[in-house]
């Protein structure tokens, strides 16, 4: 039965890891390498994160500089990153490409905020379906006492209450962190 824990909350700790990568997409006012972990480039016929095909630095902390291992990449870097939903322009010199990332606006600041408060609700549906997943095979299990039965599912609560927790902090860290100008 310390096994069946174990894995819930290694599932419950997963979900909680992939909010928090998922959260490094969403832009704050300042530069971050990670903004551009969702685009993939065309590179000689397959899609790839743009993170393995060049090395991405930030300068002066607002942009972004793009430095491609292989020069011939450069033009479909470029066109991955105007293709991508991020609304940043890259400029290319030749030899690099950057991306400035402009200061926010109070508006668009809050709409960030109401992104993270989303992703942050998913990942507690998360949590709760893997709660609920382990509750019903605690339930269905007829070979555990009913008294082992009850302590098994409050520690599963227990555990859901633990990552929502920790969801939430995460959630309210990143929403200071745009919010700070």
């Amino acid at each position: 039965m310390e096994e069946l824990l174990v894995n819930c909350e290694d599932k419950m700790a997963k979900a909680c890891e992939q909010f928090a990568k998922h959260l490094n997409t969403v832009r704050t006012g300042r530069a971050n390498p990670m903004l551009l972990d969702g685009v993939e480039v065309d590179y000689y016929g397959a899609m790839t994160p743009i993170n393995q095909i060049a090395s991405i630095s930030v300068v002066e902390g607002r942009t972004l500089v793009i430095k491609p291992y292989d020069m011939n990449s450069l033009k479909d870097i470029e066109k991955a990153i105007n293709k991508s939903d991020l609304g940043l322009p890259p400029q290319n010199d030749g030899s690099l490409i950057r991306v400035s990332v402009p200061q926010l606006t109070e508006e668009t600041r809050k709409g960030y905020c109401k992104e993270v408060s989303k992703f942050a609700e998913e990942a507690k549906v998360n949590i709760r379906n893997i709660r609920r997943d382990y509750n019903d095979t605690l339930k269905k299990d007829k070979t555990i006492p009913e008294d082992t039965q009850k302590n098994l599912l409050e520690e599963v609560q227990k555990l859901t209450e633990k990552y929502n927790k920790k969801i939430d902090e995460i959630a309210d860290k990143k929403e200071k962190e745009i919010m700070t100008i």
